[in-house]
């Protein structure tokens, strides 16, 4: 993912609301949102390149998701790609499975959220390595810094919120806020050039770009009795929606 907002344990109806953009080169292979057959509970789409994932769900009861971090140059392709260790913990079983244990050195620099049984976690492996749980809030996450307050980032945490403030009961209507194209005048500007050429160095929510845009854009809802629904709304080279899917699944524990 290249921008999220979550709100965490801080509503009396929603546990968990995530939603996000996928920004990736459109010659990226990729399938749609689904279940996966070869890992038993996990719910997400699926790099085809690679082989694993940018955001998903599992029916242990899990949820995470990844973003790049700017500023440390070009992916080094002799490193674990990402989606694996987002793959490993949502499975539960992997060489990256436990978030306390995983190389998180292994990695091209990424910033990381995992929700389980025990809380939220948030992994980072640069500029040194954090591993650290998050308190019941509202977070927004692009390719910066935790909560950095850039543009995009404050428009969509503000979307979120608004959303919730105004009654938060249709999840699907925040795909609104994950369209925006117009960067907000509020914010600071991000202090490192994508690593993406063809990425500007300050973009919008939503990126319509023919090499290089939103893929798709996802929302994750889960109340308080542990019954979710994953959307996903997907995008051609055009910046049109090309498909959509919807999974409903129930997490265990729900409180």
């Amino acid at each position: 993912m290249c921008i999220m907002a979550m709100a965490w344990d801080t509503h009396p109806r929603w546990r968990l609301i995530l939603i996000g953009n996928r920004d990736e080169y459109h010659a990226r292979p990729a399938a749609p949102l689904a279940r996966w057959e070869d890992r038993n509970g996990v719910i997400a789409g699926r790099d085809l390149q690679s082989g694993g994932t940018w955001l998903g769900v599992s029916m242990k009861g899990r949820a995470a998701i990844v973003t790049n971090l700017r500023g440390y140059g070009g992916p080094d392709s002799d490193r674990a790609s990402r989606g694996a260790l987002v793959a490993d913990l949502l499975a539960g079983n992997g060489l990256y499975a436990d978030p306390a244990q995983a190389a998180i050195g292994d990695f091209n620099p990424f910033n990381l959220i995992l929700i389980n049984a025990t809380g939220a976690h948030f992994l980072t492996n640069r500029p040194t390595p954090v591993r650290t749980m998050l308190a019941p809030g509202l977070y927004g996450l692009s390719n910066g810094a935790l909560d950095a307050p850039w543009s995009k980032t404050l428009a969509l945490k503000a979307a979120l919120l608004g959303w919730m403030v105004a009654g938060a009961k249709r999840p699907e209507m925040l795909f609104d806020a994950l369209r925006q194209e117009v960067l907000p005048d509020e914010g600071i500007v991000p202090d490192a050039p994508s690593d993406a050429p063809d990425e500007a160095a300050s973009s919008p929510i939503f990126i319509r770009h023919p090499l290089y845009g939103t893929r798709c854009s996802s929302i994750v809802a889960i109340d308080r009795d542990g019954r979710g629904e994953m959307f996903e709304q997907r995008f051609d080279a055009s910046g049109a929606q090309a498909g959509e899917t919807i999974i409903a699944f129930d997490w265990p524990n729900g409180r």
